[in-house]
């Protein structure tokens, strides 16, 4: 089965109101066991700064401030200011404090948003890792295959089509039985072919097995991390996500669907649900 199919196949099941920020799905994340970094989101640049300075306390070496927006590519955009770059490394609370007032109120510009672009109303402050490797993992309702399928590749931190276009030896793709679950077989198979090895293998299974059942547990119709990162100690973090809901679970989902934004929706389809 080529990437292409899977995308094509997921993009015909999401729908507008089904995206939810990083902030968010970082959280729901951090329920499940999956390692993400320490951080919290803020709606003015006082309190981004007041979070940068806990990080700090707690011996952050860099500081990452983003821009929380429904789209793609926020560090290479800009906004209606002229302020470039929707994604900061930082090195102090006050640097936090001057970046996110140039966020806060205005509209962030990306290659997914329009020539509009999007209002940044909140900015997700957290700690830098050190990272010697960019991966990519996904799990994906797939129709061919009547559930879920986990795509992942060595060559994170990139668009995954171009790596599909360019190596499509890079791209492995791994089908779960969605009433037996995933296996401890099948999630050390996707770490190894991500290029874990001896101790690290089974850290890395038991992300993605946490991975799964975040999926499984909140009617997730994708989970996208990219990139994955492995610090130089073999851990794994999850740095970038994008989690997509079943909208007809919401009845059973209260909690996730409560977390829908609309003023990061057209408002056309707002008014239609």
């Amino acid at each position: 089965m080529c990437l292409g199919n899977l995308e094509r196949n997921t993009n015909g099941w999401l729908g507008p109101h089904r995206h939810r920020h990083e902030y968010q799905s970082k959280g729901l994340m951090a329920e499940f066991g999956v390692r993400v970094q320490k951080g919290k989101v803020a709606d003015t640049a006082e309190e981004a700064k007041t979070v940068a300075q806990e990080l700090v306390d707690h011996d952050a070496k860099e500081l990452i401030l983003k821009a929380q927006i429904h789209a793609g590519g926020r560090g290479k955009g800009h906004f209606d200011t002229g302020f470039e770059g929707g994604v900061k490394v930082l090195g102090t609370p006050e640097e936090v404090y001057k970046n996110a007032k140039e966020m806060l109120g205005n509209h962030l510009i990306t290659k997914q948003t329009g020539p509009e672009g999007q209002q940044v109303l909140k900015v997700l402050v957290h700690e830098g890792v050190t990272f010697s490797k960019e991966l990519y993992l996904a799990i994906l309702m797939d129709r061919e295959h009547n559930g879920p399928v986990i795509v992942s590749s060595p060559q994170g931190g990139m668009d995954i089509e171009e790596v599909a276009e360019e190596d499509p030896t890079a791209i492995h793709t791994q089908a779960v039985d969605i009433n037996e679950g995933i296996t401890r077989e099948q999630s050390t198979s996707v770490a190894k072919s991500l290029g874990f090895e001896g101790d690290h293998v089974a850290d890395a299974a038991q992300q993605i097995e946490a991975l799964y059942n975040l999926f499984i547990a909140c009617d997730a119709t994708q989970v996208e991390i990219n990139p994955l990162v492995v610090t130089d100690g073999g851990l794994v973090y999850c740095v970038d996500a994008k989690i997509t809901f079943d909208e007809n679970a919401e009845y059973r989902q209260g909690g996730v669907f409560k977390m829908r934004d609309t003023t990061m929706e057209d408002p056309r389809d707002v008014k239609a649900s």
